[in-house]
């Protein structure tokens, strides 16, 4: 994600907004982006499918189905 700050921004909010505190996820996202978490990972593909949702790319949209 560190080569597109937009979708990572994404995956961020979209962890914090799923993941609100400790309870949910063991770790901040930082540390969670460095680790790989499958907290991180879930976030990265919301972010993902909102982005081709938002710009029309039904191909994309399809494939992660």
């Amino acid at each position: 994600m560190q080569h597109d700050p937009a979708l990572r921004e994404a995956a961020r909010a979209i962890f914090e907004s799923v993941y609100p505190g400790e309870e949910w996820t063991p770790v901040p996202f930082p540390e969670a982006e460095k680790c790989g978490t499958v907290h991180y990972r879930n976030a990265v593909a919301a972010a993902l499918r909102a982005d081709a949702c938002h710009n029309g790319d039904r191909d994309r949209q399809l494939a992660m189905l």
